[in-house]
């Protein structure tokens, strides 16, 4: 699973699995759990402090506290490891929804400026004004990249080429933005932490007293992530983190522990190239997702907010939650896959399915999905509202039609009626059922009463 540090998340998902693949847990079992949880956060980069601090943690709750009424020792073990890996992460709320100005740091090739256009959109979305002042002097083509991004993400730029002062620049662009809710400040990066940069943005953070001093850190910087958070956070004070590149193969470890050299908390992750790859930090859903445990409301999250047509909306959510789907559902879900991100994305939300990952080729399936979506553009309505009437002379002509075999109009209609039965098995589960009620709250539920009558 790419998208929260493949190798950490494996081990640990390893971890889990030889708990719960144990016919009793003892003290023993305990003790070697615990060596394997230190293995594989060692692996991954974080800080060897931490990782004693924590696995201590776990052998002495494991082993002095009695599981809750009707729970098994297995499962009070694992829930044990999930609550220290949430609090090995968790510093506390995100960035407050609220008029401020944001001030950005970090080395280059940190993805700081991509990232303050990221930020830019999350907040545009939101509903807030928005402006960024381009305060990078050292890198020429910084003002230019950071107007790229405002331009398409639909916000004011300020900024002066060939102006050696940036202070200067931050207090005129704050005069300018003065009626904007949300003020980005993009400052200057290096390749190695330098005295002139620092007395730089202490000079920026005196004029801007920004609300906000976010460090955007590498998820694979590693070991040397510690001390470039210290430098900047004893300069100008760092109050959140944004860890870039999560959809790379990132150990991610020394990214965790710089954290806990500026007490600062995570507040956003950079999942990807495009403008909308930033996702908002929940400490709880990063650790979900990373053991496996998937996160069916950010799906369904991140579907509401990519898929504008809301009456389509209701369609997604009867059709995950019942099995009463035809191609035009699936046609539809496969035109929705597009939109939210890549498949490998949007597989990391689905519990369980990280124990797929290696069997996976997501390259493939993706370009599976387009020939799909070809087919179905060949076929009549009448054969997509009812698939079962789609016999041999059918599937020749929609072959022709599509430019593809016959065998191909056969793989998309096996994989048709599977999705059809997971889809049925969704729907049969009550806690997913609910869960996804709850999370389509903001479409029209009255549509979906049946569903609502059989949970």
């Amino acid at each position: 699973m790419n998208m929260v540090m493949e190798g950490l998340g494996k081990s640990l998902r390893n971890v889990l699995g030889r708990l719960s693949g144990a016919s009793s847990v003892d003290d023993e079992l305990i003790k070697d759990i615990c060596k394997d949880l230190q293995r594989a956060l060692l692996e991954a980069d974080v800080n060897v402090r931490l990782v004693l601090d924590l696995t201590n943690r776990v052998k002495e709750r494991a082993t002095g506290e009695a599981p809750a009424a009707g729970r098994s020792m297995k499962d009070h073990v694992t829930q044990i490891i999930y609550q220290e890996l949430v609090n090995l992460v968790d510093n506390g709320e995100g960035i407050a929804l609220k008029p401020q100005t944001i001030m950005m740091v970090g080395l280059y090739g940190q993805g700081k400026t991509t990232t303050t256009g990221k930020l830019a959109l999350y907040y545009s979305k939101k509903g807030f004004t928005v402006g960024l002042i381009g305060a990078d002097v050292y890198r020429p083509a910084a003002l230019d990249q950071l107007k790229q991004l405002g331009e398409k993400v639909g916000v004011d730029v300020y900024g002066e080429a060939g102006e050696p002062d940036a202070a200067g620049i931050v207090k005129r662009g704050l005069e300018k933005f003065r009626d904007k809710k949300i003020v980005i400040i993009d400052t200057s990066g290096r390749h190695a932490l330098e005295d002139d940069l620092i007395e730089e943005i202490k000079r920026i953070a005196e004029v801007a007293k920004p609300e906000e001093r976010v460090l955007v850190l590498d998820s694979q910087v590693g070991q040397q992530a510690g001390p470039q958070a210290e430098a900047f956070h004893n300069a100008v004070g760092v109050t959140g983190v944004i860890l870039t590149k999560m959809d790379g193969t990132a150990k991610g470890g020394g990214a965790i522990s710089a954290i806990s050299k500026t007490n600062a908390r995570i507040v956003f992750l950079g999942t990807g190239e495009h403008i909308r790859d930033l996702d908002a930090f929940d400490a709880n859903k990063f650790i979900s997702r990373l053991l496996g445990m998937g996160d069916l409301s950010a799906l369904v999250q991140l579907a509401a907010e990519e898929i504008d047509d809301k009456d389509a909306m209701e369609e997604v959510g009867r059709a995950m939650l019942t099995g009463r789907f035809n191609l035009n559902d699936m046609y539809y879900q496969m035109s929705a896959v597009g939109k939210m991100g890549t498949l490998e994305k949007i597989m990391s939300l689905i519990p369980g399915m990280s124990s797929m990952e290696d069997k996976i080729d997501y390259e493939a399936s993706q370009k599976r999905l387009q020939v799909f979506k070809v087919i179905m553009d060949s076929m009549t309505n009448e054969e997509k509202e009812d698939p079962s009437i789609i016999k041999a002379k059918r599937i020749e002509r929609i072959a022709a039609g599509a430019g593809v075999t016959p065998h191909d109009v056969r793989e998309l209609l096996k994989q048709y009626n599977q999705s059809k039965k997971m889809m049925s098995s969704f729907g049969k589960d009550r806690k997913v059922r609910k869960q996804m009620m709850k999370q389509l709250g903001g479409v029209n539920l009255d549509s979906l009463k049946e569903l609502q009558g059989s949970g």
